[in-house]
């Protein structure tokens, strides 16, 4: 008897097709293992990675204080927008968007702490600069002003 669920495991066990060309490569850029600065300072080290045939970047952050972060980053073609979740033991992070007319990928949605109160609205957003080093910069919409206030500018240089 065929029933969804070995549908479904069948389909899990069988290679996939490649996600590679056009919108699958919009975030390619940030691949690599990277030394981040934000404010002259070094932030941590990030290391990205395509996996899963290429249809998933994972991020693996590493903080100079030791904190720890994961973010998982997909193209959805169903509803053609770039995705991207974050965990760590402070916050989540869940927004969604994709490349700007001067192709910097742009996700907005919200940021929740883990400490409780309420998800706030969040910016992220990951230019590659001429000299192969990347920007990214995230804001935290302010509750009382509705202004975007500034959370994180890093540079990313590749080790």
């Amino acid at each position: 008897m065929f029933t969804p669920l070995v549908a479904a495991l069948t389909l899990a066990v069988q290679p996939a097709a490649p996600c590679e060309g056009g919108p699958y490569d919009d975030f390619d850029f940030w691949l690599g293992t990277w030394d981040v600065e934000a404010g002259g300072q070094a932030a941590g080290t990030n290391t990205i990675t395509k996996e899963e045939n290429g249809c998933l970047i994972i991020e693996r952050w590493t903080s100079v204080r030791g904190g720890t972060g994961q973010s998982y980053n997909y193209y959805d073609p169903s509803a053609e927008v770039w995705r991207q979740v974050w965990v760590s033991a402070g916050f989540t992070i869940d927004y969604e968007g994709g490349l700007d007319d001067d192709g910097a990928m742009v996700l907005e949605g919200h940021l929740s702490p883990r400490t409780g109160g309420e998800a706030q609205p969040f910016r992220g957003r990951w230019v590659l600069n001429e000299d192969g080093t990347v920007q990214q910069t995230f804001w935290l919409q302010n509750a009382e002003t509705e202004a975007w206030d500034l959370w994180f500018d890093g540079t990313y240089t590749k080790q």
